[in-house]
């Protein structure tokens, strides 16, 4: 893996996901994340890879080993909006929000979202770029800081556990939720 970016196994174990957990990639992507996931939670748990662009879905679903197909399950949602997931209510142990929250256009649209799937005392996982880095990551004016991240999912009624270096160039932090 490039070491310019955040590695996706290492942070998922920051969060302590164990056997048969279900998990909600939010804005999946090409599936990093939602595959280190799968790795811990294994066959008796269930990882949903929600994304709103389908042909990054089927990629995701296509560069999936075999040994992760059954755990993965891909579905095309809105992550920005009240059940945009289609993901059942109180049905997740955790979420990851990795690369998101620079993109989202709707961020309380997406809080919503996540409060509405997570159980009480589920984990949230917050990983985003801690900076513009000369265009390798988002515009300076897109990068949404770690402060700033912390304060809105507080705001919003999550519990900060910890942050962490989640590569040489983002940040992560765990919440708990509500």
């Amino acid at each position: 893996m490039n070491e310019s970016f955040s590695t996706p196994h290492e942070n998922v174990l920051q969060m302590g996901l164990h056997e048969g957990m279900k998990v909600g990639d939010f804005g999946a992507g090409s599936g990093h994340y939602a595959r280190a996931a799968a790795a811990v939670v294994g066959h008796s748990g269930r990882v949903y890879a929600v994304d709103v662009q389908e042909d990054v879905l089927k990629h995701l679903k296509l560069n999936t080993h075999a040994h992760h197909q059954s755990t993965i399950e891909t579905v095309w949602g809105d992550i920005e909006k009240l059940s945009g997931s289609h993901l059942k209510d109180v049905s997740l142990d955790a979420v990851i929000l990795a690369n998101v929250l620079f993109q989202a256009e709707n961020r309380y649209g997406l809080l919503a979202e996540v409060k509405r799937v997570i159980k009480s005392g589920g984990k949230l996982l917050v990983i985003d770029w801690a900076g513009s880095y000369g265009g390798m990551g988002p515009t300076q004016e897109k990068v949404v800081s770690e402060h700033d991240a912390e304060a809105f999912f507080i705001a919003g009624g999550f519990h900060k556990v910890k942050s962490f270096r989640a590569g040489p160039h983002h940040y992560g932090i765990i919440f708990t939720a509500p």
